[in-house]
């Protein structure tokens, strides 16, 4: 797919704010509105742009309790690695999901009400799950930044997305 610098001018403007009117969005990158809308039809349908969400602050939606927790599985086999993924997106309390390298196999910020009901999250969530070795939480003391923002400096940074 072909990015060009209006395509990268639209994604840094609807990363800052996507409630922008076409026009808004026009006046800002120097397209006309329709032409807008063609791009960012374009750029969703091939995956360069995955979603448009708010960002809603977990305190005031009064789960104020955000922890980042690494989980080691016992194994790293394919099947478990692919179920426990499963496990995360299907898992409401768990806001982001990372697998990654290094001393741990996943990185999870998970959401709760209180430390009870985080409590009860892990009985089900980690306890029940024979897969997990091991799961280490830190409570989040304070949201500094809450962002998914990514940095486009020109076209060659953007790639598309593969279809999994």
């Amino acid at each position: 797919m072909q990015i060009d610098r209006a395509d990268v001018s639209i994604l840094n403007a609807v990363q800052q704010n996507n409630r922008l009117t076409a026009e808004e969005l026009g006046d800002l990158v120097g397209l006309s509105p329709t032409a807008c809308q063609r791009r960012l039809k374009r750029l969703r349908e091939e995956g360069v742009i995955e979603a448009d969400v708010s960002i809603v602050s977990p305190k005031a939606a009064g789960r104020q309790f955000v922890m980042v927790v690494l989980v080691t599985l016992e194994r790293e086999r394919a099947d478990i690695i692919d179920r426990f993924k499963q496990a995360i997106r299907n898992t409401r309390e768990v806001m982001i999901g990372y697998y990654v390298t290094g001393d741990a196999d996943f990185i999870l910020i998970i959401t709760a009400t209180d430390m009870e009901d985080y409590e009860q999250f892990t009985r089900r969530f980690f306890y029940e799950n024979y897969d997990i070795r091991t799961f280490k939480t830190m409570v989040v003391m304070d949201r500094v930044k809450a962002n998914f923002s990514v940095p486009i400096a020109n076209s060659e940074a953007i790639r598309p997305r593969i279809s999994r």
